[in-house]
């Protein structure tokens, strides 16, 4: 059994690992206290043992190749695994952790999620780090899967199939608002399906080429808005509906959190759209670690709603 893994050190695995997350031989040798000369030959042994360059030099950073893709992720969820059976410490001790969490968010899943986790965890284990990265995707399947990030913060509309051995359970479910400024010329005190449909609106899309619930159901009616303005982040939105006559459709939520309630007018839509469902995504390495039991526990009590167990 394991004959591969007798011809090679097991320590080239580490190499391999850190240079897959920095892209940087440099950052890769600092993580493992190497010198970048010494992590060189470390992987020129490893190109060795594989067979295979793993990585190449493409401008500034070091990319991978397709054998080096196809193994990250299990040479990842192994690491950690091993790493959380040899611990010696099997309880998380929140108050003396300097764990470092890397969550993967779009700009509206950390604002409506983050400040009142952050403010938790710094309460509870002030010496944890939180790290927010964008995301590639809803649930950031590839950044999990190669440990790049230990939960991803994304969306869904209805049920959606597990990906790949990826894990996840719901943090809240939201209803659908429309938002105008107050003293809107047509839209004041009541809105219809035909001023709904009539008026300008703001459609966040954080990832290009993807079509949000709510345009998926109005075509399924054959019905269309007028979509006056596509922005890739929600940061912005707020003084573009505060200046315009321009509407916006978000989760209550992120409306009572982002905009300016004094000068807004907000609406139930006038048809029954979807519901906003925001689901943590993590991997399976790390699923059962004392630390990671912990941290969902966290995301968990940010919703007095959703019990302890759907986490597990």
């Amino acid at each position: 059994m394991h004959s591969i893994l007798r011809r090679l050190d097991m320590n080239l695995l580490l190499v391999f690992d850190a240079l897959y997350r920095y892209r940087s031989v440099t950052e890769a040798a600092g993580e493992l206290a190497l010198s970048p000369s010494a992590l060189s030959h470390a992987l020129n042994r490893l190109r060795e043992s594989l067979g295979d360059p793993l990585f190449v030099r493409s401008g500034k950073q070091m990319a991978p190749t397709a054998k080096a893709e196809s193994i990250a992720a299990g040479i990842s969820a192994a690491l950690s695994a091993l790493s959380a059976s040899l611990a010696t410490k099997h309880v998380f001790e929140p108050r003396s952790s300097s764990q470092t969490f890397t969550f993967a968010v779009t700009d509206y899943t950390a604002a409506v999620v983050m400040p009142g986790l952050i403010a938790r965890v710094n309460r509870l284990a002030p010496g944890i780090a939180i790290r927010l990265v964008y995301s590639k995707g809803f649930n950031a399947d590839e950044d999990l899967l190669s440990g790049k990030v230990d939960f991803a913060l994304g969306f869904e509309e209805g049920e959606v199939p597990a990906r790949r051995g990826i894990e996840s359970f719901t943090c809240f479910t939201d209803d659908y608002r429309v938002a105008v400024r107050r003293q809107h010329p047509t839209i004041n005190q009541r809105l219809t399906p035909e001023l709904y449909l009539s008026a300008g609106h703001v459609v966040v899309r954080p990832w290009p080429g993807q079509r949000g619930a709510i345009d998926r159901y109005l075509e399924s009616q054959g019905l269309r808005r007028h979509i006056a303005v596509e922005l890739p982040s929600l940061m912005i939105a707020p003084p573009i509906v505060s200046q315009t006559d321009l509407a916006i459709t978000l989760p209550q939520r992120g409306i009572s959190t982002l905009f300016d309630m004094q000068n807004l007018a907000v609406f139930t839509p006038p048809f029954p759209m979807p519901s906003y469902t925001l689901k943590v995504y993590f991997g399976p390495a790390l699923s059962q670690t004392p630390g990671h039991l912990w941290m969902r526990e966290q995301i968990n009590a940010l919703n007095p709603a959703t019990s302890a167990a759907s986490a597990r």
